[in-house]
């Protein structure tokens, strides 16, 4: 087990590598720095202005240079302007002392986000209050979603082609196949405005950032909790069939065990195996899914900190956010695999 760990942890932080520096070189083409150019002075700039802000904010040196340099791996750029210096690792223009005093390796590898042009603040502080306020969203939607998940797909996956099953797999279906921003859109309709006269949730999201209350945070929830326990109840549905016709099964009820024993001290553990690697796959969905989500409920979390890099040009922020993006869904994906290994003894690692 430690081997694998360390393989996949290998391929992990090369598949990090290859997936950020595609980002950033798509971020770091020229159309996209003369826009942030004209976004930092003017729309009226001329080429000439453009390409000397850039030179001397270091964008136009080759792209593998200036990733190393936004890795950490290699010393950060250095400017001298009319006013004084400028470098990657100094905010603003300083005095030769103060880029003297100034560290020679900034990073990611340091702790060094970058500055958001944007915001004007600190990537890794911004990152980190809107990445903990979508923890707390993804957090009680996970409380939500995943228990009823299981339990519509168990309940569906007992008696294959009975009522029962057919409801619930409709309601599955049904739920996973209407958009956040329909279901979303409905809730604020129906119960958070007055023009309908059903306001029973008189909070907003905006003001669950602070204080979550039950009125102010359950319609984001119950949005983004009921489009994803679809896919969660269906597959747990498939699975709890496939094992309720298994020949151990069939050999326990014609021992005359009792059709409760049988469903949990028999089907249930065996059929929760393949729902696990899929509620672990939810995260990265919840981490970069709730960007409708929380634009719709002006809830200000990681989703919307994305649009705002976006659609602002914020480079050194949209680079960030990619990376916890990509971070997010390698140790998923690792910590499934190992999870899968443990619940099922049939696998064995070569």
């Amino acid at each position: 087990m430690g081997l694998f760990i360390l393989r996949r942890t290998g391929m992990m932080i090369l598949t990090a590598l290859c997936l950020t520096f595609v980002v950033f070189f798509m971020t770091n083409l020229y159309p996209n720095l003369e826009k942030l150019a004209k976004t930092q002075g003017n729309f009226r700039m001329s080429d000439e202005a453009v390409a000397s802000y850039l030179e001397n904010n270091g964008y136009l040196q080759p792209v593998f240079l200036k990733y190393a340099q936004w890795l950490g791996a290699a010393p950060g750029w250095t400017r001298e302007v009319n006013d004084g210096y400028r470098g990657r690792c100094v905010r603003g223009t300083v005095s030769q002392e103060e880029l003297a005093a100034a560290p020679t390796f900034c990073g990611i590898l340091q702790g060094d986000w970058g500055y958001s042009t944007v915001f004007k603040d600190d990537v890794g502080s911004l990152v980190a209050t809107r990445l903990g306020l979508t923890g707390k969203l993804m957090f009680f939607v996970l409380i939500l979603m995943v228990p009823m998940a299981l339990l519509v797909g168990v309940l569906a996956g007992m008696k294959e082609g009975s009522v029962t099953d057919r409801s619930l797999s409709t309601f599955s279906i049904a739920t996973t196949a209407t958009p956040e921003y329909v279901s979303g859109v409905i809730f604020i309709a129906v119960f958070a405005s007055s023009a309908v006269g059903l306001r029973w949730f008189k909070g907003t999201a905006t003001a669950a950032m602070e204080n979550a209350t039950f009125d102010n945070f359950f319609l984001p929830v119950l949005t983004i909790a009921l489009y994803g326990m679809g896919y969660i109840a269906r597959m747990t549905r498939a699975s709890m069939t496939e094992v309720m016709t298994a020949q151990y099964i069939r050999t326990a009820r014609l021992k005359g065990v009792s059709f409760p024993n049988i469903v949990m001290k028999h089907a249930l553990r065996n059929a929760l195996i393949a729902p696990f690697t899929v509620i672990m796959l939810q995260f990265p969905w919840l981490l970069n899914g709730v960007v409708i989500v929380e634009t719709l409920f002006n809830y200000k979390g990681f989703g919307w900190l994305l649009v705002q890099a976006a659609g602002n040009n914020d480079i050194e922020l949209l680079l960030a956010v990619s990376v916890v993006s990509v971070i997010v869904v390698l140790v998923t994906q690792l910590i499934s695999d190992i999870g899968y290994v443990f619940l099922n003894p049939r696998i064995r690692i070569s």
